[in-house]
């Protein structure tokens, strides 16, 4: 994880990491377990399906592929270069009308993941040998039948040339990585990948810079502070994925939801303005009639999310219009409302989901008054009660469809395991393929 922390303190303003991710040796394991029945079917449709050249096509000592078997299907690591994917096949051969022969196809190939021009990753092949055998029995070990004949039947070369299509993630799914996720109506997230993934024993680390759009431009964030920093783990991790995600990642998704104006909620109070007129006297001559009392809050400042161990809590800054009547809203208070609140976090699909779970702390101060001076006391009185309880249903109603997080199509994520700590949160998950 030191390396990905590396990877995570800024470079400059403009590209700097505020997330990332480690798939581990465990989650490529999966990755390769997965693909195997995909690697046969790939493998099956170009060997049986190609016609295998020959001299007449009704020759009698034509070979043909009848059956094709993924035996073994494996990814390994190879630290500050890439991957290597080896791969077995057996081979069912019919050399004559009634004589058939095993054949082994055995593939070994360097695989990396390199950023392309236009900045989407893409898996690349940097060396591949497929060697094809013959299986014989015991009874046939003194008379060996050379494969050459058959590896003129068999194109094994061309294979090599498009390796990486026997894995179940080649370029579409990780073009997918990039996408643009909505948040809200108008709001989007995209998760970017600043340079190609690096290789460690530790797994493949994946640096990201978020993007954040309203109503499909890019929007200004705040720049990030201090990098996050974060222990190395006392053992190599079981989770297929370690996800990570900075303080300033999270300030920068509620930044992006004020500037989309989603923390602007309209509260409807239980107070009319004949209640209120018996505790501030100049109501009255105000109001004539009795209406209801609806507080109208926007942010003056952009909100802040502060990490803790075990603790997330964020900093709402807003300004709320009291007032009446619901078709003509007639202000005669302006007060402003700092709110600390406590956040939640889980994981659900490929979202995380992010709410309000408790009000820690609220201060409210009068801005502007149109019935006169009117003390704290009976400011927090009279509207301490709808602010505690409707600002986080609001904001929870905005945040309930949970923000998409860093994933390649067709996967999905189980066994989430999140921690908070100072200035970051560590999510170490599995993979799961969904099915089809």
């Amino acid at each position: 994880l030191s390396v990905l922390l590396s990877l995570l303190v800024p470079a400059h303003t403009t590209r700097s990491p505020d997330c990332g991710g480690i798939l581990t040796p465990s989650g490529l394991r999966y990755l390769a377990e997965v693909s195997k029945p995909h690697a046969e079917s790939v493998l099956r449709r170009d060997l049986m399906d190609s016609p295998a050249p020959a001299s007449s096509p009704t020759s009698p000592s034509r070979k043909e592929i009848i059956s094709v078997k993924v035996d073994k299907l494996s990814l390994t690591l190879i630290p500050d270069t890439g991957m290597r994917l080896s791969i077995e096949v057996d081979l069912g051969i019919s050399s004559a009308p009634s004589s058939t022969k095993e054949m082994r196809l055995s593939i070994l190939a360097d695989l990396h993941v390199d950023m392309n021009p236009e900045g989407n990753l893409e898996l690349v092949t940097s060396d591949c040998k497929p060697t094809l055998e013959e299986v014989q029995s015991a009874e046939e070990t003194d008379s060996k039948s050379a494969g050459s004949d058959v590896d003129k039947e068999i194109n094994v070369e061309k294979i090599c040339l498009e390796v990486s299509k026997l894995l179940l993630f080649p370029n579409e799914r990780l073009m997918s990585l990039a996408a643009p996720f909505p948040i809200t109506p108008n709001c989007q997230v995209q998760y970017l990948p600043l340079a190609a993934p690096m290789y460690s024993e530790q797994g493949i680390i994946i640096s990201l810079q978020t993007t954040f759009q309203v109503a499909g431009e890019a929007i200004p964030l705040p720049v990030s502070p201090v990098p996050f920093s974060m222990p190395d783990p006392a053992s190599s991790s079981t989770s297929h994925l370690i996800l990570a995600f900075s303080e300033h990642f999270y300030t920068s998704l509620f930044s992006a939801l004020e500037e989309s104006g989603a923390l602007n909620v309209s509260l409807l109070s239980s107070l009319t303005t004949a209640t209120l007129a018996e505790r501030i006297t100049q109501m009255g001559s105000l109001f004539q009639e009795d209406l209801p009392v609806v507080l109208q809050a926007v942010t003056r400042s952009s909100p802040h999310v502060v990490l803790e161990e075990d603790k997330a809590i964020v900093q709402l800054f807003l300004t709320a219009q009291i007032g009446a009547g619901s078709s003509l809203f007639q202000s005669f208070l302006s007060v402003n409302v700092d709110v600390t609140a406590r956040l939640r976090l889980s994981v659900a699909d490929t979202r995380m989901i992010i709410s309000v779970a408790a009000v820690e702390d609220i201060e409210l101060s009068l801005a502007t008054s149109d019935v006169g001076p009117i003390l704290a006391a009976l400011l927090e009185e009279l509207f301490l009660p709808t602010i505690r309880e409707e600002v986080p249903a609001q904001i929870n109603k905005v945040l309930r469809q949970g923000v998409f997080l860093p994933h390649i199509a067709s996967f999905t994520y189980t066994d989430v395991n999140i921690t908070i700590h100072k200035d970051y949160v560590l999510i170490p998950c599995n993979l799961q393929l969904e099915a089809r």
